[in-house]
């Protein structure tokens, strides 16, 4: 599967215009509040965004090892709320105009996952940009050689009388012409923290064939 080079920009704007009206409405004080990365607050899970994607943008890698992205959060530590948040949307700007951005631009939905989580936001880790998120994980796993998965996600597309979602979609993790190995039946959030080992254990899902630790994709 090979997806258009602009999939991984849209995915990137659709997340900046619906995670920084969030963040503007937030009080400070939340800004501290404790996230699924471990010893990161949510202030420090959007330094890290912001040097990521700039990064990323402007050809300044580094290892992106733990000790290097601390370091990256470390240098934000001197910014109000106000200048991090204005950081964080040039960064984005910045790294959906850059033809790297396939990189992280998954991993950067998440941590926005990350955030909505802390701060008691619904349907963290399937907000807005999923069904793009959806098929750049379908294609990372590809690239990672995910064990081949045949996923049937529930309480998508169409909506049942009680206003909840009732529909379902079939996804292939893995090689897409392999033989059938493994099933997963979840929901869109159960499957990101699954791949992503965002506490996988409140996912409501059915795993037969591979293990939950097979299916990570995510450090």
């Amino acid at each position: 599967m090979t997806l258009a080079p602009e999939v991984y920009g849209k995915l990137l704007l659709t997340e900046r215009d619906a995670l920084l009206p969030i963040l503007r409405r937030t009080p400070e004080a939340a800004f501290d509040l404790p996230t699924v990365c471990d010893l990161w607050s949510v202030r420090d899970v959007i330094a890290h965004c912001v040097a990521a994607l700039t990064r990323v943008a402007t050809g300044n890698l580094h290892g992106f090892t733990p000790e290097d992205n601390q370091a990256d959060v470390e240098a934000k530590r001197g910014l109000s709320v106000s200048e991090l948040l204005a950081e964080l949307e040039k960064a984005y700007d910045l790294g959906a105009a850059s033809p790297e951005i396939y990189r992280v631009a998954l991993g950067e939905w998440i941590h926005g996952g990350d955030i909505r989580e802390a701060l008691g936001e619904p349907g963290a880790y399937a907000s807005d940009g999923v069904d793009d998120a959806l098929d750049i994980l379908v294609e990372r796993s590809v690239r990672r050689e995910a064990p081949p998965t045949d996923v049937r996600l529930t309480g998508v597309g169409e909506t049942s009388p009680d206003g909840s979602s009732a529909g379902t979609r079939s996804l292939r993790l893995g090689d897409p012409d392999a033989m059938h190995a493994a099933e997963l039946v979840t929901d869109v959030e159960g499957l990101f923290r699954i791949v992503a080992n965002r506490r996988p254990e409140l996912a409501v899902a059915e795993l037969t064939g591979v293990t939950v630790r097979e299916l990570r994709m995510f450090s």
